[in-house]
């Protein structure tokens, strides 16, 4: 069986979707789950037992950020170790330590966990969503960032979705942390440029140092300390680390990934 948590979110749904609704999905409440058409238990990822995992079983574990996020994502694979599950995939952030700044970080330590628990597992390390950009589109059509000239790799998490989906079905390979990115690496002028085409309104990228950037922040009701990390976290998104793309994508699944434009166009 595979058991899906985070089912309801971006890379859930897509992944069920995959499956053909195949699943166990694990939600919060069961009006979710009724709503997501698989099958599905209740359950908390703060509580780890309330998971029903047996042998054999293939894990797809992801969530959003929370505080309790590295103890209940931990917690979560001592428990599949416990459980004797197949395979644990999830899902993490290209390049990332236990150091990194923000939820950077806390994807860190966990996979440093699941690495170190004796499970056998697969990391998908994607790097932005393309399904965040509209998003960061004020109203007055701006992009506030200190991302500089630096390209990024942006993914369709739908493509995250078919990378999980081959890997929870395929005969399990060895261990392997597998980065994910989309055809091309838009500098963030490029990318307003192609959210001004299909918002059918003029979007502009207005790149701020540091200190500018961790004082808009502020402004925004950030707390002083998390906008300068987000500011820097941006700096370093910018400075060339997520530059380059990858082949994995269309090594695993035979086909390209979604650019950009297609995205937007969809």
């Amino acid at each position: 069986m595979i058991v899906v948590t985070g089912a309801t979110g971006t890379i859930g749904r897509a992944l069920i979707e995959e499956l053909g609704g195949e699943v166990r999905a694990v939600v919060r409440r069961a009006e979710q789950g009724e709503e997501l058409g698989c099958g599905y238990v209740v359950g908390d990822l703060e509580q780890p037992t309330s998971i029903p995992l047996k042998p054999g079983d293939r894990l797809f574990l992801n969530s959003a950020l929370w505080p309790g996020f590295i103890d209940a994502h931990m917690a979560v694979i001592d428990h599949a170790r416990a459980a004797n599950v197949a395979q644990v995939v999830t899902v993490s952030v290209r390049g990332v330590t236990s150091s990194s700044l923000l939820g950077f970080g806390m994807h860190g330590q966990v996979d440093e966990h699941l690495k170190a628990s004796g499970v056998p597992w697969s990391i998908l390390a994607p790097v932005g969503f393309m399904q965040n950009l509209a998003g960061d589109v004020d109203e007055e059509g701006r992009i506030f960032g200190s991302y500089g000239k630096g390209r990024v790799g942006y993914i369709d998490a739908r493509d995250i979705a078919a990378v999980a989906a081959a890997l929870l079905t395929h005969p399990i390979e060895a261990d392997d942390t597998y980065e994910l990115t989309g055809p091309t690496a838009p500098t963030y002028d490029e990318v307003a440029a192609e959210l001004t085409r299909a918002l059918g309104r003029t979007v502009r990228y207005l790149d701020l140092t540091v200190e500018e950037a961790t004082a808009h922040l502020e402004k925004r009701g950030m707390p002083s300390q998390a906008a300068h990390d987000l500011a820097e976290l941006m700096s370093q998104i910018g400075d060339g680390r997520w530059a380059s793309t990858t082949t994995t994508v269309a090594d695993i699944l035979g086909r390209e990934p979604r650019s950009l434009r297609e995205f937007l166009g969809s």
